[in-house]
């Protein structure tokens, strides 16, 4: 196992955490693809304007990154890593989400 892997995390684990106030989730998807579907409360911030908009998200808190299948998010995510974040990639992204948490979800 690659250290980044030991920072995936599955969609129910980060969904149990979150109604805890465990996780920022950041959704790093194009506004095109939040029209679709989107999880309640994440951080909408497409994965180009990132560096723009890195004071955005508190540093105090773990981020779990999310994209379409875990791509995006797992770049994100290191790149967030590299900047002094404690982040995590949800596995499989919103696709793995919808079969995990929120069956309902539109998918595309």
């Amino acid at each position: 196992m690659s250290r980044f892997e030991q920072y995936a995390l599955q969609p129910r684990d980060v969904h149990a955490a979150q109604t805890h106030g465990g996780f920022i989730i950041l959704d790093v998807r194009e506004p095109f693809e939040l029209q679709i579907c989107s999880v309640a409360g994440a951080v909408h911030i497409p994965m180009s304007t990132l560096p723009q908009r890195l004071h955005e998200l508190d540093a105090s808190m773990p981020i779990a990154c999310l994209c379409h299948h875990g791509v995006r998010s797992h770049r994100v995510a290191m790149w967030l890593q590299a900047q002094g974040y404690e982040t995590y990639n949800i596995e499989g992204g919103i696709d793995a989400w919808a079969d995990e948490v929120e069956p309902q979800m539109p998918r595309y």
